[in-house]
């Protein structure tokens, strides 16, 4: 097997150095740049798998190099690093890069985020840009869970300028919301997708997710937990284990306690997830 081939570019050193310790594994090679230049000659000059793309030394940033790069290693990934910036966010999205993550990097959501993109075959049209202003976007995601774990650090990066628990609040509330409907509305089929919307104004953050099931009832949901009975609280843990359902089913319930209101639609395939501003 080829070893994974990775590139840094950034013009920190010390970001450098916090990197190869965390994402150094056996199998991977790393090669750093520390401006443009030197990016896009690594990758003229040899095969590359992921590239980590910050800010150079002359102020070049992640997205720039990202466009240079596609006509050289279109195949490559690319996950973005920059300020807490909702509209660098947005422009990581429109410019399909596969993640994108401001600075001080969490090393391990990095980590994870690194191994998927790795792992990753065809992924350059999981996540279409329906409609994008900084206060209402809107994406259309296929049902795929890489696709929804991507889309849920972009909605993450979209809120960054918010205080950190109430976007966590909202970031993880929607990442439930998301991976519910691709894995039972749109039964994890890549053919289908789910629309996703998040919507801001002064007082509050709202997420929006349609899927193209057929909908259900909050009434019938034997494989989540917010239908266990009083006296059977492990209820639905022993219905996804007998129908082979990965262990979970606790989304809807975790939702209501994240957010301030969560409501479905009459058939069930459309969710409205809304947290107030403090």
């Amino acid at each position: 097997m080829n070893p994974r081939r990775l590139l840094v570019f950034d013009a920190d050193p010390a970001l450098h150095e916090l990197l190869a310790t965390v994402l150094q594994r056996e199998g991977r090679s790393i090669q750093d740049a520390y401006d443009r230049h030197e990016a896009l000659e690594a990758l003229r000059h040899s095969e590359c798998d992921l590239v980590l793309a910050g800010q150079g030394r002359n102020g070049d940033e992640g997205v720039k190099l990202l466009r240079r790069m596609r006509s050289i290693r279109p195949e490559a990934r690319v996950i973005l690093a920059g300020g807490r910036d909702p509209g660098g966010a947005l422009a990581a999205i429109r410019e399909r890069a596969y993640a994108y993550f401001h600075k001080p990097i969490p090393t391990g959501p990095l980590a994870d985020m690194v191994q998927l993109a790795l792992d990753a075959t065809a992924w350059r049209d999981d996540i279409r840009v329906a409609s994008a202003r900084p206060e209402w976007i809107t994406l259309e995601v296929r049902c795929k869970l890489e696709a929804a774990e991507r889309t849920t650090q972009f909605i993450r990066e979209m809120l960054a300028d918010l205080e950190p628990q109430q976007a966590e609040d909202v970031a993880a509330a929607f990442r439930e919301l998301l991976i519910n409907a691709v894995e039972h509305g749109g039964k994890s089929d890549a053919r289908k997708r789910v629309r996703a919307s998040l919507l801001r104004t002064s007082r509050a953050v709202m997420t929006h997710i349609a899927d193209p099931g057929r909908g259900f009832s909050l009434e019938s949901l034997p494989h989540a937990a917010i239908s266990n009975p009083d006296d059977s609280p492990t209820k639905h843990i022993e219905y996804r284990e007998e129908q082979g359902q990965r262990p979970g089913g606790f989304g809807i319930l975790m939702s209501r306690h994240l957010v301030d209101e969560l409501l479905y639609n009459e058939r069930g395939n459309a969710v409205l997830a809304l947290k107030y501003l403090k």
